[in-house]
């Protein structure tokens, strides 16, 4: 199951469950949609995969299925 992360990884921007804007490749690395498209041409920073729409997980399943709370951003190097 998806871990529907809150943020994007890049800017930090709310990523609620439900958005449309988030973005995601196959480890779960979370950005927007701007991020993804204007500043990693849609390709995952971390492992170089493809990033992709992440689905949204239906409104009567976020009960049983929280999405994470815990925020992750990248490492900015020194």
């Amino acid at each position: 199951m998806l871990e529907l992360r809150p943020n994007c990884e890049c800017c930090d921007l709310d990523l609620p469950p439900d958005s449309l804007a988030a973005r995601i490749c196959s480890f779960e690395c979370t950005f927007c949609a701007t991020c993804a498209e204007q500043v990693l041409n849609n390709r995952c920073p971390n492992c170089g995969g493809e990033l992709v729409r992440r689905p949204v997980r239906p409104a009567n399943k976020l009960a049983q299925f929280p999405a994470s709370v815990t925020r992750v951003l990248a490492k900015k190097e020194a």
